[in-house]
């Protein structure tokens, strides 16, 4: 990396968990590289050279079956990918690739995993880290099992609109067919979905979502913190 580059990398939470004594062994090999959308940045199946971490724009990650593709999750600014892999030097169980131009932070696994062994502060940070994405794997395996599409396309968009600042109306931070397979629905499922979700009061104009009566939507929704709060 290029010494200007050091100060952006170290404020990043998961890096700044290091001590400071061992952050040069941590980012020796480390790459921050720019992606254009589209780009493949890891295979299921592949071993983990790298643990990568978003530093600026969005990562889907993704997983196919024969001829069948869904996404598993749209990772954002601070996330990082795929953490149990590198820990466990196990094969990659998903595909990441890059939704809008990324920054992302290449760390090699090797150092990873020797910087576990000696510093409990970095050790304390990656285990909070894989503690979180297991929680968010029941969360989801829970929103799956629990809900029909219509209940988790509302939650989703009842979530969404909080995040966004409660103005009840925002666009699509992601495509349609994104959307789709986050929601764990077939696209034409999910175009059905927003043609019930009108008598709701919700208009779909392209990305733009319109919600104009926002309890009636909560209600179909019934929010869930303990499935709902990514940080419960």
């Amino acid at each position: 990396m290029r010494p200007e580059e050091f100060d952006l990398v170290g404020s990043v939470s998961l890096i700044a968990a290091a001590a400071e004594e061992h952050r040069p062994q941590l980012l020796r090999g480390a790459f921050l590289q720019r992606f254009p959308a589209h780009v493949e940045l890891i295979r299921e199946g592949e071993p983990p050279d790298f643990l990568h971490i978003v530093v600026e724009g969005q990562v889907e990650l993704f997983s196919r079956y024969r001829d069948r593709e869904t996404t598993v999750g749209v990772l954002g600014p601070g996330s990082s990918f795929i953490l149990a892999a590198v820990v466990l030097d196990k094969p990659y169980l998903k595909s990441a690739r890059v939704l809008s131009s990324a920054r992302i932070l290449m760390v090699p696994s090797e150092a990873i995993r020797a910087i576990f062994d000696i510093d409990a502060g970095f050790a304390r940070a990656l285990t909070r880290e894989l503690a979180q994405a297991y929680r968010g794997v029941l969360k989801e395996l829970k929103n799956q099992k629990l809900r029909s599409s219509l209940e988790r396309t509302a939650a989703w968009l009842v979530r969404f609109n909080a995040e966004t600042g409660g103005l009840n109306q925002f666009d699509l931070p992601f495509d349609k067919k994104v959307l789709a397979g986050r929601l764990g629905i077939a696209p034409e499922v999910l175009s059905r979905t927003f043609v019930t979700l009108q008598s709701y009061r919700v208009r779909v104009a392209g990305r733009r979502i319109h919600i104009e009566d926002l309890a009636s939507l909560t209600k179909l929704a019934s929010p869930d913190n303990l499935i709902d709060d990514p940080l419960a």
